[in-house]
């Protein structure tokens, strides 16, 4: 039985270890489109694909967000503080530059009932690009908004026909914080809980090889943060963590120490 349970525990000793080592170096990102009121009854906006760029060069560092929901959006619905989600994906850490939309040729509005087609810039084959600026922060959820100016982004031509020439504006917003921390002596893997004043909790275990720990897309708020060791060392608790959006909370150093009995 004490063999079973040692290899059960090695078991999730590498299991965690491999999932810490993941995504400690991970940030949550929201992609979610919205839009300011114009002057027609549909804008529909054909999306095959966002990317970002973590790089500071135009040409390299793209990355397609595999997240993307894809399809044809009436960007009207999405006045007036409503948005939708356009992607949610886990990003490394670091500086988030630019972003491009790639579009699609079923690009319309509706006006008097009537639909038009909208031709979209000769730039389009590489997307809209458009700067972001974001530092994403490791264990810290976000939320990227790109706002579509409909009304000022759709031009009449002469000729009754109409163009799509974007005005675009993006913000950014912390969505929660982090909690993190090093044990010592690393090789006592330790189970680390966060639990808020509401008594919600958020847990994880400690690498054994390293010992540290990150708690991620924390929210705000008071914490008491809690450390139970897996072996013959006591526990200890840290009271009254401030959890603040968009930042990192670390504990540092916390060394542990053997239990006397």
């Amino acid at each position: 039985m004490k063999l079973i349970l040692s290899l059960l525990l090695c078991c999730i000793v590498v299991f965690t270890s491999c999932k810490d080592d993941d995504d400690e170096q991970k940030s949550s990102m929201e992609v979610r489109l919205t839009d300011s009121p114009a002057e027609y009854e549909e804008v529909l906006i054909d999306i095959l694909e966002v990317r970002i760029n973590t790089s500071s060069e135009d040409d390299s560092g793209w990355k397609t967000l595999e997240t993307t929901e894809i399809g044809v959006y009436d960007l009207l619905k999405f006045t007036n503080g409503a948005d939708t989600l356009l992607a949610d994906e886990d990003l490394p850490a670091g500086k988030v530059s630019q972003m491009r939309l790639i579009l699609g040729d079923n690009n319309q509005i509706k006006k008097e009932g009537q639909y038009y087609n909208l031709e979209t810039p000769s730039s389009q084959q590489s997307g809209l690009k458009f700067n972001i600026h974001a530092d994403l922060i490791s264990g810290v959820a976000y939320r990227i908004w790109i706002d579509f100016d409909a009304g000022r982004s759709i031009v009449e031509k002469g000729n009754g026909a109409y163009s799509l020439k974007p005005v675009i504006r993006t913000f950014t917003e912390a969505t929660s914080g982090s909690i993190s921390g090093t044990i010592n002596p690393a090789n006592v893997q330790s189970y680390i809980v966060a639990v808020s004043s509401a008594n919600d909790s958020i847990g994880t275990y400690s690498d054994i090889e390293t010992g540290e720990f990150l708690l991620r897309g924390v929210d705000a708020g008071l914490y008491d943060v809690e450390i139970e060791p897996t072996e013959d060392y006591l526990d200890v608790e840290i009271e009254n963590i401030n959890v603040v959006l968009g930042q990192a909370s670390d504990l540092g150093i916390i060394n542990l120490q053997i239990d006397p009995e």
